[in-house]
C-alpha cells in the first residue's frame, strides 16, 4: 500500500536515526560519548519530583485533563512572564498547554497554512519547523543563517514574492543548533517585517533560562505591537531538567492562542494535572536549580572550548543555549566528519547538515556530558590524532 504524500516527502527524524545509530555501537561494545541530542543529564529538582508524587496520589489528577490546561498551570505561567519580563497575561486566553512545545510547534501550521503556502524557515534550524510545514501542506522558503550575520536571518534579502505569500515565520533565539542570541533591535525589525507582510511570528523560546556568562535573553512580546501577531513557545524541558515529562506552552495574541487551542481539542487530551501541578512547582519555586544550571553549562563550556582549541578546532564560547557549534576541518563534509571521529574515537557529535544545508561545514557540540566523559573525550580525540 502506498504511503500517503505528506509521508513521502518527509525525511527520517534526525535525532531518531542518531540514536538508532548509537544503540547498535553501544551493542556492539563501543564505548559511546555522545554529545548529540540536547537532553539534560542532571535530574529534576526534588521539589517538583514530590510534588508530582504528591499529585499522583490524588485520585482528582486521574481523570481527563482539561484541553488547554489547568487554569493554576497557565496562571503559573503568565505569573512567571510577570516575573521574568514584566508582560502581563491573560491566563484565560492568552496562555495554553502543550505537551511540550515540540507539539504545539508541530501543530501551528496547521492553523495557518494551507497547500502551497509559504513559512519562512531559519537554516539551520530545528528540524520541526520544516516537516510540520511539510506535513501541513506548505512550502518552507528557508532563510539562511550565516556566521558573518551572527547566525540572524537577514531579513533584507528575504525574496518579496515569498514574503507576500508567507503565512508564518520561525525564529528560535537562544539559538538551536548554533547558540546565537538575539537582541531587541533584531526582535523590532522582525515585528516591523511581519506587520508589512501579514504574517504570523512563531518564536521559539526553548532555551530562554539557559543565559550564559550573566546574559538574559530577552522575550520578542516585550516588543510593542508583538502580541497580536506573534506566539512564543517555551517548556519545562531545558531549564528545570523536565524533558520526559513533556509540558510547556504557547502564549501570545488571544486569536492565535485560540486557533492553536482548536487544533489541539481536536487531535490530544491534554496534559495529565498530575505533571501540570508539578510543573506549576517548578515555575514558583525552583528558581536556584536554574542558576546552578547555568554554572554547571558554564564550566562544561569553558573545559571543552580550551581543549577543542588546544587541538586547533575553530570554536568559540556560546553566549546561550547549551551548545557549541563548531566550524569543521576543510576536505570534510559534517557527516564525513562526524563519522570519521566516532569511527576513530566513540565521540558522537551532530552533523551540521541535519539541520539544514546552511549546517554544512559545522557540527553541533551539546553541553549535557559530564566532566569526567568530557575531559575523556578531548583524550580520544588528542590520541587519536585529531587536531588541526
Amino acid at each position: 500500500m502506498e504511503y500517503a504524500r505528506r509521508i513521502q516527502n518527509l525525511p527520517p527524524y534526525l535525532f531518531a536515526e542518531i540514536d538508532k545509530m548509537i544503540a547498535k555501537a553501544k551493542a556492539e561494545g563501543v564505548d559511546v560519548i555522545s554529545f548529540g541530542i540536547g537532553d539534560p543529564d542532571q535530574p529534576t529538582p526534588d521539589n517538583v519530583v514530590n510534588k508530582m508524587i504528591e499529585a499522583v496520589q490524588d485520585p482528582s489528577t486521574h481523570s481527563y485533563p482539561s484541553y488547554e490546561g489547568m487554569y493554576e498551570y497557565r496562571k503559573a505561567v503568565a505569573d512567571w512572564y510577570k516575573r521574568r519580563y514584566q508582560i502581563e497575561l491573560d491566563p484565560e486566553t492568552e496562555v495554553v498547554s502543550l505537551i511540550g512545545s515540540k507539539e504545539g510547534i508541530a501543530h501551528l501550521p496547521f492553523c495557518y497554512i494551507n497547500p502551497g503556502d509559504v513559512a519562512l524557515v531559519p537554516d539551520p534550524g530545528y528540524p520541526v519547523y520544516k516537516t510540520s510545514t511539510l506535513l501541513a501542506g506548505g512550502k518552507p522558503v528557508m532563510m539562511p543563517l550565516k556566521k558573518e550575520n551572527d547566525f540572524l536571518p537577514d531579513l533584507t534579502k528575504i525574496n518579496k514574492d515569498d514574503a507576500i505569500a508567507a503565512k508564518l515565520m520561525f525564529i528560535n533565539y537562544p539559538n538551536n543548533p548554533t547558540g546565537a542570541v538575539a537582541d531587541m533591535d533584531f526582535f523590532k525589525q522582525v515585528i516591523e517585517f511581519a506587520y508589512k507582510y501579514d504574517i504570523v511570528i512563531a518564536h521559539d523560546a526553548a532555551y530562554s533560562e539557559i543565559g550564559l556568562d550573566g546574559f538574559q535573553p530577552p522575550s520578542i512580546l516585550q516588543i510593542d505591537g508583538a502580541r497580536e501577531i506573534t506566539v512564543e513557545f517555551n517548556s519545562l524541558s531545558k531549564p528545570f531538567n523536565m524533558t520526559g515529562w513533556r509540558i510547556g506552552w504557547a502564549i501570545g495574541g488571544e486569536n492565535i492562542v485560540e486557533s492553536l487551542g482548536r487544533i489541539k481539542t481536536n487531535i490530544d487530551s491534554g496534559i495529565f494535572e498530575a505533571v501540570q501541578y508539578a510543573g506549576i512547582e517548578a515555575l514558583n519555586n525552583s528558581g536556584d536549580s536554574i542558576e546552578k544550571m547555568i554554572k554547571l553549562y558554564e564550566r562544561r563550556r569553558d573545559l571543552l572550548v580550551a581543549g577543542l582549541k588546544k587541538l586547533g578546532w575553530k570554536v568559540e564560547k556560546n553566549k546561550a543555549s547549551f551548545y557549541l557549534w563548531v566550524e569543521i576541518p576543510e576536505g570534510y563534509t559534517s557527516a564525513d566528519f562526524s563519522a570519521e571521529v566516532f569511527k576513530k574515537t566513540g565521540v558522537f557529535l551532530t552533523p551540521g547538515i541535519g539541520y539544514g544545508s546552511e549546517g554544512e561545514g559545522f557540527i553541533r557540540i551539546a553541553l549535557t556530558v559530564d566532566d569526567k566523559r568530557i575531559k575523556e573525550a578531548l583524550t580520544r580525540l588528542e590520541k587519536n590524532n585529531l587536531i588541526f
